[in-house]
């Protein structure tokens, strides 16, 4: 039996005997109760990018981590913060936090990890609630709380696009009530299938719903056999056990069980283990390794309950019928593990008040010898076993940038340093000052207008399609093709060839590896061709190239996406940069834009 009912009773009369404080755990349905806080004050000021040195950055304990930009809860919508997810947008390559907090979801633009940018909040459905969860597919966001009546939030990502003047509140484009309450959300996105855990039907099992319509979710069955799922992973197996190699698989952490349903077929889930272990307090989230042979699991409070240090169970699973427990990693903190996931070989740990701490899995058949491969702490005033700190994490961006969720903090935007020192940089433009960059320095250019120059760009749009930003991605210059706008979007873009601009002299180290990264903008109208193009070259004659986007017979907005390239061939070469684009398709819209060029080893 589980009493949640009589404990949440318990815990309602303590917080009316106890005025003026919060409740410090955020799961309601964990099973056990919690301790009671004052709310901590929140931060009225942002903190700015510092690196870890000393193992220090900006007052916060570090190894191996850089804080780039710290975001107080008072400056992305007020409240306290729970779950954070992510989502990058396929079109622009722009990465974006979305941060669950008590009154609402917060949207961060944190593609320049130093310079975020709070973009707006979408309310809670109904009332306050310090549990929120979210999850992405298809460029949506599905929202789901223990706020009463608030069912699941859908949110089209892609209206992110078009905030000219944040912050902006936002209204959900669709909302699910067939359920009320739920306390967590798994989306498979290889199946298009969501799960919503915990919620007041499904026996509190996983609910399930078809997103091939994103605004409008179908439901598709209920996961109950095993009673309430406080969180799951969805997965397309692909594992040892090949009994079940294509088969859609639930892995539920069930409270005191790791119980494994395979919902291949909807209408009728079938259990195929159900899972327990000695020194049980409450089976909370876990992650599979990324070759399904490896299960990691936190459990919530049996730090608390026996008193040892954050202990990381590994299972086995080589067989899916019989899963086995290896063992575990126990931790340098006190803390209480909260929420894990796993990218490559690192795994990712939100450790409440020790903060986010990755492992290195490499060991995960021996669990007792796996290692701490860095940390970040966003709650420096202690790490005892309190719920208190971060709640979430999310590491898949595909920039390395790790965005971390605290409960009195708000947003951390960092940056793990995992395999090796911070890369040293070579050479670096961010072209708010001239610095020798020579346009048509070949005098073969043929370009008759939008020639390449150093400026202040001023914006274009044509028939709905961005062209020329108005934008940079620092400071206010950037290297454009024809900054001024003109009487019209054909005034100042390229016309008839090409056109170029080329580099002071840059001599690169003897060794490798070396990387040449950048922002860039290239946009065109749906008359251009593949024949249109924007470039970059490299050389000591600057002859070849290392990037290269061409046009295409659809339009492309305007947008600034990040782009590299690999130097390491010219190791100890006087090299230049020549950045080219081109109207060469006949009489074609074509805009392009440069900024923050950097070459590092």
């Amino acid at each position: 039996m589980r009493p949640r009912t009589r404990i949440l009773a318990l815990l309602a009369c303590l917080l009316i005997a106890s005025p003026g404080w919060t409740l410090a755990d955020p799961d309601p349905h964990d099973g056990k109760s919690r301790g009671w806080q004052p709310a901590a004050p929140q931060q009225a000021q942002a903190l700015a990018a510092t690196p870890c040195v000393g193992g220090s950055a900006a007052g916060y304990p570090c190894n191996k981590v850089d804080l780039m930009a710290q975001l107080p809860l008072n400056t992305i919508g007020g409240g306290s913060g729970n779950d954070i997810w992510g989502w990058t947008d396929p079109q622009t390559g722009k990465e974006y936090a979305l941060v669950g907090r008590s009154s609402g979801t917060s949207f961060v633009d944190v593609t320049d990890p130093a310079a975020p940018v709070y973009l707006g909040n979408l309310p809670t459905a109904t009332v306050n609630s310090s549990w929120r969860d979210i999850e992405v597919h298809n460029n949506h966001a599905y929202i789901v709380s223990e706020a009463s009546g608030h069912g699941l939030q859908v949110f089209n990502l892609t209206r992110l696009r078009s905030v000219t003047s944040p912050p902006v509140t936002f209204t959900a484009d669709a909302r699910n009530t067939s359920f009320s309450t739920a306390h967590t959300i798994t989306i498979n996105t290889q199946s298009g299938f969501a799960y919503v855990n915990g919620s007041n039907t499904c026996s509190g099992g996983p609910r399930m719903f078809n997103l091939a319509t994103p605004a409008s979710p179908v439901f598709a069955g209920c996961v109950s056999a095993d009673g309430y799922t406080h969180d799951s992973q969805a997965v397309i197996y692909n594992g040892p056990d090949t009994r079940y190699t294509g088969r859609e698989l639930l892995l539920n952490s069930n409270e005191d069980t790791l119980t494994i349903f395979d919902v291949t077929t909807k209408s009728a889930p079938v259990q195929l283990s159900r899972t327990s272990y000695s020194g049980r307090g409450y089976t909370h989230q876990g992650w599979l390794t990324e070759d399904h042979r490896y299960f990691f699991l936190n459990d919530e409070t049996d730090e608390q309950n026996f008193g040892h240090n954050t202990r990381t169970r590994v299972f086995s699973m080589a067989s899916l019928t019989s899963v086995a427990l290896l063992g575990f990693y126990s931790g340098p903190t006190a803390a209480i593990d909260h929420n894990l996931y796993i990218k490559g070989k690192y795994v990712y740990e939100s450790n409440y008040t020790a903060g986010l701490r990755i492992l290195d899995s490499t060991n995960a058949a021996n669990p007792t010898t796996i290692t701490e491969a860095a940390f970040f702490d966003v709650h420096p005033a202690n790490n005892n076993a309190t719920f208190n700190g971060t709640w979430a994490n999310y590491p898949f961006f595909n920039s390395g940038t790790v965005i971390v969720n605290s409960i009195e903090r708000g947003l951390f935007v960092l940056k793990p340093n995992l395999d090796g020192p911070p890369p040293v940089t070579v050479y670096s433009d961010d072209f708010e000052s001239a610095t020798g960059w020579l346009p048509n320095p070949a005098a073969t250019d043929t370009a008759t207008a939008g020639q390449w120059e150093r400026g202040d760009p001023e914006a274009t749009a044509s028939g709905g399609t961005s062209l020329q930003q108005g934008t940079t991605v620092s400071g206010v210059n950037d290297l454009v093709t024809g900054r001024l706008a003109g009487a019209s979007a054909g005034t100042g873009d390229i016309d008839g060839g090409t056109t170029s601009i080329q580099s002071p002299a840059v001599t690169l180290p003897a060794s490798g590896p070396l990387t040449l990264s950048f922002s860039y903008s290239f946009a065109h109208l749906n008359n251009a061709g593949s024949a249109d193009f924007f470039r970059i070259r490299i050389g000591a004659a600057a002859t070849s190239t290392v990037f290269q986007q061409t046009g295409a017979a659809s339009a492309r907005s305007g947008a600034w996406t990040t782009g590299s390239a690999d130097l390491s061939s010219f190791a100890g070469q006087t090299i230049r940069i020549l950045v080219e684009a081109g109207d060469a398709a006949g009489g074609s819209l074509v805009e392009a834009a440069v900024d923050d060029i950097k070459i590092t080893q």
